[in-house]
């Protein structure tokens, strides 16, 4: 009787959601249009340049480091200044968004990092990101750009340190049954593991390097010779795939002939030979056995469990607060523009609260935080979002709890949240 009430309920549900389903209002078609907006943008700009290096990144955390090494510098035992300066600076360097951070996360978890330390890295990543920094400190004000880069360095460390200590029992069970662990040595030698890592972290960071406000100098630059960066480091990649992963240089060259051509059939669209280049290293990963297959196998694992709920919170995220730059949201902007207004305590939760759930691309929180400022946005609420809203999103927080769990997930969204609206209190106030 209980499973057939359930499965009423069920039908019941669907139906009334449909029947009363507001077609015809225009607010609601245009949050619906936005939604898949927002998806299509993702797809297009965030998934083949950041998520999927990310998850080659994970996937070799999981295969060509040892458990013993992740146990020893990250695990609930080790040196903890070590381990949170370890995860902080690992973090910092990778400039990436809350949802490219997620895999990595999950690699690191997986292996024996300690919740603690894997907290820091988590928010570290996306919060902590020098670039944006700078953008920021150009854009809004250096000292917004101060308090942002003193606020993230601070809070990684310490929501890292209060999730250790809130679920420390947990966390001492799990120690010790890590102790057990062989601290065997990796089969391949740390350099060769050093020098493979080097090269999939740095083509992450420069195929999603952004083009800077200024028009001129060392970052606009970079931004320019980007595709020729990475087809550099591409070029190494080939490299080490032959010797560190002993894959046959043959299938090698021919992975990196057929970038070329791709490259050459199609010039000023570098993204298809990138990502006939992803289909390459796909091929010659999951036809070798031993290493290589096991590091597809692994990366497409990570893939599996995190892509659906991404996928799932951009939907949410567009339909509720419309894409970046633009409006569209279910929720109105006027309304979002006058609950953020003053430097009021309710304005600075409100602020980090939307952070929290919509989703920004690395640096395209500085604009939308522009066009807020110059609504009447408060000082103090826009730097609870600038905290609060690169390190967190709906989507991100959805893969969260798949990892860590609901209880470990809230704990990790409250302290982001509170921790945001105290910053923005207080700038909000030295800046009056």
């Amino acid at each position: 009787m209980r499973d057939e009430i359930t499965k009423f309920a069920w039908i019941a549900g669907f139906f009334l959601f449909f029947y009363f389903l507001p077609v015809e209002q225009e607010a609601f078609r245009e949050a619906i249009i936005s939604a898949f907006e927002l998806a299509r943008w993702y797809a297009r700009e965030h998934v083949l340049l950041c998520l999927i290096p990310a998850f080659f990144i994970s996937g070799a955390i999981a295969v060509l480091v040892g458990q013993g090494t992740v146990i020893r510098y990250l695990g609930p035992k080790a040196v903890k200044w070590k381990a949170y300066l370890i995860a902080s600076v690992s973090g910092a360097i990778l400039a990436v968004c809350s949802c490219t951070v997620l895999p990595l996360f999950s690699g690191i978890r997986q292996r024996g990092a300690g919740l603690g330390t894997a907290t820091t890295f988590l928010y570290s990543g996306p919060a902590i990101n020098i670039l944006a920094v700078i953008l920021t400190a150009r854009i809004l004000g250096w000292e917004l750009g101060l308090a942002r880069i003193t606020g993230a360095i601070v809070f990684s460390i310490l929501i890292g340190l209060i999730m250790n200590f809130l679920f420390r029992k947990e966390e001492g069970k799990i120690a010790d049954e890590q102790m057990e662990v062989a601290q065997s040595s990796p089969s391949t030698p740390l350099w060769k593991t050093a020098f493979h890592f080097i090269i999939l972290i740095l083509i992450l960071v420069f195929a999603t390097w952004g083009e800077p406000h200024a028009e001129t100098g060392f970052l606009h630059a970079v931004w320019a010779g980007k595709w020729y960066i990475t087809s550099f480091l591409g070029i190494l990649l080939m490299f080490s795939l032959v010797y560190t992963l002993a894959i046959k240089a043959w299938k090698v060259i021919s992975a990196g002939m057929a970038v070329v051509v791709a490259a050459l059939i199609f010039p000023g669209h570098p993204v298809v030979p990138f990502t006939v280049g992803v289909a390459g290293l796909v091929w010659v990963t999951l036809t070798t056995p031993g290493q290589p297959q096991e590091w597809f196998y692994s990366s497409w694992d990570f893939t599996k469990q995190i892509m659906p709920l991404l996928g799932a919170g951009v939907l949410v995220a567009g339909f509720l607060l419309g894409v970046p730059d633009e409006s569209g949201g279910i929720i109105p902007g006027e309304w979002v523009a006058a609950l953020v207004g003053g430097n009021s305590l309710p304005a600075n939760f409100f602020a980090s609260i939307l952070g929290a759930f919509m989703y920004f691309a690395t640096l395209t929180e500085i604009p939308i935080i522009q066009g807020l400022l110059a609504s009447g946005m408060g000082r103090g609420p826009a730097l609870a979002l600038l905290l609060a809203g690169p390190a967190l999103s709906l989507p991100n927080m959805l893969v969260i709890r798949s990892v860590l769990g609901n209880r470990r997930t809230v704990a990790y969204i409250v302290l982001v949240s509170v921790m945001s609206t105290i910053a923005g209190l207080i700038y909000g106030a030295i800046y009056a």
